[in-house]
């Protein structure tokens, strides 16, 4: 999309942002442990974090949502013991998910699963930013948390998000379009880095109520899709603990 298409749609666009931020319900994020341990075998440490997708909006409970699902079928396809964390709020971007982990994360961790990206769009954060916030997140972990392999999720197909209008919906998922792209181009450049190949069709049918956020279909087949990736692409040459 031109630049000159943006511009010349940019009172609409504010004006359609603004009332669909009074318009979508503020969904809670999902109840339940944000810590735990599941399986048996060599120890595998686990971190989720991110925005409101990470922290389960749109589903009642953490075993609904992503980072517990995700751990078990992780424990039940590698052998491993998983021991997870989520770190994760509504409203974050990724220079917020960075700061909010320098807070908040505990001990050291050997694979991170970062959900971050749509409130980048949102904010109207350049790509080259977002990718910048993006490669900082990614050494602090490698440098002060001891994460081997930090796996994106990439950001959803937003121009078929059923809660905003049009031509709002489908200006913010060419945004996000753009956004994958320079993530994919950044971590190719990276062998610590890779982003889920996740393809998920989105319609009011398996989106939470806000036609915003995921709903329990949408958890579920991000929980199998990044786990069949970290299970395939990044468990083979884990370093693991067998304590």
């Amino acid at each position: 999309m031109s630049l000159t298409v943006k511009l010349a749609l940019s009172p609409l666009l504010v004006a359609q942002g603004l009332l669909a931020r009074t318009r979508i319900p503020r969904l809670p994020e999902a109840d339940g442990a944000r810590a735990g341990e599941v399986g048996e075998g060599p120890l595998w440490r686990l971190l989720v974090a991110g925005d409101s997708s990470a922290a389960g909006v749109g589903v009642a409970t953490q075993d609904d949502a992503l980072a517990a699902p995700l751990s078990r079928t992780l424990a039940q396809r590698c052998g491993a013991r998983v021991r997870w964390q989520l770190v994760a709020a509504s409203g974050l971007t990724t220079a917020q998910t960075h700061a909010r982990l320098q807070e908040a994360l505990q001990g050291t961790v050997q694979v991170a699963v970062i959900v971050t990206g749509v409130n980048d769009v949102v904010d109207q954060i350049p790509s080259a930013r977002a990718v910048a916030a993006r490669e900082a997140l990614v050494n602090w972990l490698r440098n002060a948390r001891g994460v081997q392999h930090v796996a994106f999720a990439p950001l959803p197909p937003v121009h078929h998000f059923p809660g905003l209008p049009q031509p709002l919906r489908w200006v913010a998922g060419t945004d996000a379009r753009r956004h994958n792209e320079a993530l994919t181009r950044w971590a190719a450049t990276r062998s610590d880095v890779s982003v889920v190949p996740l393809r998920l069709p989105l319609d009011a049918g398996v989106m939470a109520s806000d036609g915003f956020h995921p709903g329990a279909p949408v958890y579920r087949a991000c929980a199998s899709g990044i786990a069949t990736h970290l299970a395939t692409h990044v468990w083979p040459s884990l370093r693991l603990d067998e304590a």
